[in-house]
């Protein structure tokens, strides 16, 4: 708190607006939403009604991996809605991710968040560090010393060691900086900027938050959405990019570029969202969305009809002459949530450091009902999914009958 206070943007934030507390909630959710978050949670609301009065949504950053974001994030997200019902409530979510972990109770955690984000969050826009860091080790870097200035090359190696001691973390490889938290900040920053634009700048097919949810939504559980953006640069090198329409609506779409471990070709799309800055034509924006569903129907459910919408906002993020950001609600985000629900199942069946949470004054039972809410949405997921299969058959049998 004392270097963000003292950073680049410490005079962003009024000083009244920083709270904190004596302790940490030492990657444990029960902690950070029982004992040491519930102690600060009242200050927090304090400083939040003052500022909500002036805001037009409520907007939640938070990880799911630790104590407190998991904890006392979703704690904060609860009293918020009791409070706020009629507003909008965002969150940006980091997700645990297979391969990037350091903790070993983050099933636990994650699983306890998602059950209370289910419940108390509007929009989800799912991030996770394992896809972070593979955009940031696709992504060109004019600044690396080595010869081949993609670090993806590197990254094969698996021979990467991580300093987080005395100062931000950063990536090392053979004595070469790749990469820090900057990058990845620099990738989640741009995402939020483009999904929040419309709040702040006018546009030729404007939107806000609430219609997107009404776009976005068909069901009130599933929203857990895929976010992308494109262009994809490195810090620095905006300027070197050839921008078109047809460029960045391809990017956007590729799944590579999703911010979270997720392969949206593993499932459908129930609906989507492109949001367009800079000067351009509405009607080209219109004929590539309209190209990618016709090239891609598979990909797309067939029982929602015009499910992807696009708005256009005149005004470009600092650096470039235009750029896109991607939100889907796609049934192939179960895959995250069932891994989640597999590392949490074989650590729950063998009580496997289940005692630090009823330590904090929690009961077994949530664990039960957080277990089995999880995976009611991936069945809900998989039900949507399989209703596009059901779909089709039914469509083959009509063409046979018609045959015969």
């Amino acid at each position: 708190m004392d270097s963000l206070r003292t950073g680049l943007y410490g005079n962003i934030f009024r000083p009244d607006n920083f709270i904190f507390g004596q302790n940490d909630a030492g990657n444990n959710w029960a902690k950070g939403h029982y004992t040491e978050g519930a102690e600060l949670v009242d200050s927090v609301l304090d400083v939040v009604r003052k500022e909500a009065e002036n805001c037009d949504c409520l907007q939640v950053c938070h990880s799911l991996g630790g104590g407190t974001g998991s904890g006392m994030g979703t704690l904060l997200i609860s009293k918020t809605r009791e409070e706020y019902l009629d507003q909008m409530m965002l969150t940006f979510s980091v997700f645990q991710s297979p391969k990037v972990s350091d903790t070993v109770v983050e099933p636990y955690n994650a699983t306890l968040s998602v059950h209370q984000l289910v419940e108390n969050a509007d929009e989800c826009m799912v991030l996770d560090n394992e896809a972070l860091y593979d955009i940031c080790f696709r992504t060109p870097n004019p600044s690396c010393k080595s010869a081949n200035r993609y670090s993806f090359f590197h990254y094969k190696i698996y021979n990467i060691y991580i300093q987080s001691i005395a100062g931000p973390m950063i990536l090392w490889l053979n004595g070469v900086t790749l990469l820090t938290v900057g990058d990845l900040n620099h990738l989640i920053s741009t995402t939020m900027s483009g999904v929040t634009c419309c709040l702040r700048f006018p546009g030729q097919l404007n939107s806000d938050l609430r219609k997107l949810a009404v776009n976005l939504i068909p069901f009130p559980r599933l929203h857990f959405f895929m976010v992308g953006f494109a262009p994809l640069t490195s810090r620095g090198s905006q300027q070197y990019c050839a921008l078109t329409i047809p460029e960045l609506t391809q990017q956007m779409w590729d799944s590579k570029n999703m911010m979270c471990a997720a392969d949206p070709r593993h499932g459908r799309y129930l609906t989507a969202s492109a949001m367009f800055r800079g000067k351009m034509s509405t009607k080209e924006v219109d004929e590539q969305m309209i190209n990618v569903q016709n090239k891609n129907s598979s990909y797309f459910v067939g029982w929602i009809p015009n499910n992807v919408k696009s708005s256009v906002f005149d005004i470009p993020p600092t650096g470039l002459s235009m750029s896109s950001t991607f939100m889907g609600n796609s049934t192939s985000i179960e895959e995250m949530f069932r891994w989640v629900s597999e590392q949490f199942t074989v650590m729950f069946r063998r009580k496997a450091f289940l005692h630090w949470y009823p330590g904090e004054g929690m009961d077994e039972m949530e664990f039960t009902e957080a277990e089995s809410n999880m995976n009611d949405l991936v069945s809900e997921y998989q039900q949507h999914q399989d209703a596009v299969t059901n779909e089709v058959e039914e469509e083959e049998y009509d063409e046979e009958v018609e045959e015969n």
